[in-house]
């Protein structure tokens, strides 16, 4: 039963994400395994990713790149003398017994993400601790009627990279904002897929509960096994209520890591944690330090492409698009790539803008397929809004019957189908009137109501003379002869 307001109202929730990024390199951190997801177990594997006796390391350079993309997206300082270092901790996963991490020098310190949570109209910048890079353990396969675990060590050297937040977030609502955007600037950077599904996004959340005059945190608990942005969320939202009901009985929060259920929504305890897990910490003697200059930060600079924040107000500056408009269409980079290219053929960004959040939206939705995978190019989609805008066809023949028949015929040009479908607007009074006079022959009292004052009926003499004109007409000058016409 969740808990009642003015006892949650009592606590301050604080919570800290650590977010693991799986970087999309075609191989391996410290050697050349494939890296690509879905492969049968334990095919993309050698004797370096399983750590045999003599075999050495040798770092990946594309994720070094990656990871210094993200640092600065974030606005990370980079570390310029990097040193990798063995975590030795079990990972029944992981057959060196060890994982190559960053611990004392991590690739980017600091920095902050700029979220907007639900329901509230300021942005707040959430803090970074740090953003470092590692490699991913393999994974644990339990089967149902088997006693043994079953171990695939495809995923095991894949390179990470995990970005480590303050404890800046205070609700469920932040969380799932922050976790957003960080899915969003991966893709943007074209760094990470952002599939929490697949495992190459995923999080754990350190949550405690505090009151609201208190000056220290309370007692954090370490939340696991969330796969997706939604479960993320409903973790947080249980587990901030499960604290505060403890404590509201006067007990006790233990320190600990707990498993998220999605199912039912709950969480049980793993293992308990003490203040200072001792990974026993050392520099990883194979690797030789890691030095980060100018140069390399300045040439991946160079190549950092506009991000979702960046073109939001570049829309609205330029194309002088509403804060809803650019939002909705900077959510995904393909998104926001697709309106640009139709803007190179059009200066109807509104339409344009119209068309991707409406039409096309929804096709894609009803396909579930990607922009990048759609059958009509932007300079075609422009076409169709010079039809319209040249009062050529109506808004709702383009939307209706020609953008339908594009998307069945690669390349045909909007205007190519409106000549050889008879589509082409009616503006000529001599064919129009005489589709007015019928209307206003056959509902006489439709008439008297409007003489009478009913002035809002001109929306249904329009109506019916586009009905019967199948869309041919113009809307604006049927509109004008049939006020000529009743007046």
């Amino acid at each position: 039963m969740p808990l009642e307001k003015s006892i949650r109202d009592k606590y301050t929730v604080v919570i800290g994400l650590e977010v693991h990024a799986q970087l999309l390199t075609e191989s391996k951190l410290f050697c050349a395994d494939a890296t690509s997801f879905g492969a049968e177990p334990n095919t993309h594997i050698s004797p370096i990713s399983l750590g045999h006796p003599g075999t050495l390391p040798k770092l990946n350079k594309k994720a070094v790149d990656y990871a210094i993309k993200m640092g600065l997206a974030c606005e990370s300082k980079i570390t310029k003398h990097n040193v990798f270092a063995r975590k030795n901790y079990f990972y029944p996963d992981l057959s060196k017994g060890y994982q190559v991490t960053q611990d004392k020098a991590p690739i980017c310190v600091g920095g902050k993400v700029w979220i907007k949570p639900k329901d509230s109209d300021k942005e707040k910048s959430i803090a970074l601790n740090r953003i470092h890079m590692e490699e991913d353990a393999g994974k644990s396969i339990h089967t149902e009627d088997e006693k043994d675990t079953l171990v695939d060590y495809n995923r095991a050297g894949v390179p990470l990279i995990e970005i480590v937040t303050e404890p800046d977030l205070r609700s469920a609502d932040e969380a799932y904002a922050f976790l957003t955007e960080v899915r969003r600037i991966v893709r943007y950077l074209e760094i990470c897929d952002g599939n929490m599904e697949e495992g190459s996004l995923r999080c754990d959340a350190n949550i405690s509960v505090m009151l609201k005059d208190a000056k220290e945190y309370g007692n954090k608990v370490e939340v696991k096994n969330m796969n997706s942005i939604r479960n993320v969320h409903r973790a947080i939202e249980h587990e901030a209520e499960r604290i505060i009901t403890l404590l509201e009985k006067g007990e006790k929060i233990i320190s600990e890591t707990r498993d998220f259920d999605a199912a039912s929504g709950t969480t049980s305890s793993l293992r308990t944690k003490e203040e200072l897990n001792d990974y026993r910490y050392f520099p990883e003697p194979d690797l030789s330090p890691l030095i980060v200059d100018e140069k390399w930060v300045a040439e991946i600079k160079a190549q950092m492409p506009s991000l979702a924040h960046e073109l939001k107000q570049k829309f609205i500056r330029e194309y002088n698009l509403p804060d809803y408009d650019a939002d909705v269409l900077v959510d995904t980079k393909e998104i926001a790539t697709y309106f640009e290219s139709i803007c190179e053929h059009t200066i109807n960004y509104k339409s344009a803008s119209n068309w991707l959040m409406g039409p096309i939206k929804s096709y894609l939705n009803d396909k579930s397929i990607r922009i990048t995978e759609l059958n009509i190019e932007p300079k075609q989609l422009a076409e169709i809004i010079q039809l319209v805008d040249d009062a050529k066809v109506s808004n709702t023949v383009a939307q209706q019957q020609i953008f339908p028949k594009m998307l069945q015929n690669k390349g045909l040009s909007a205007e190519t189908i409106a000549i050889e479908d008879n589509l082409l607007q009616e503006s000529s009074s001599e064919n129009i009137q005489p589709i007015i006079d019928g209307v206003i022959n056959d509902f006489p009292d439709k008439v008297n109501a409007y003489k009478s004052g009913r002035k809002g009926l001109i929306g249904f003499f329009v109506g019916e003379v586009m009905k019967r004109s199948k869309g041919k007409a113009d809307p604006k000058k049927t509109n004008e002869l049939i006020q000529q016409t009743l007046n």
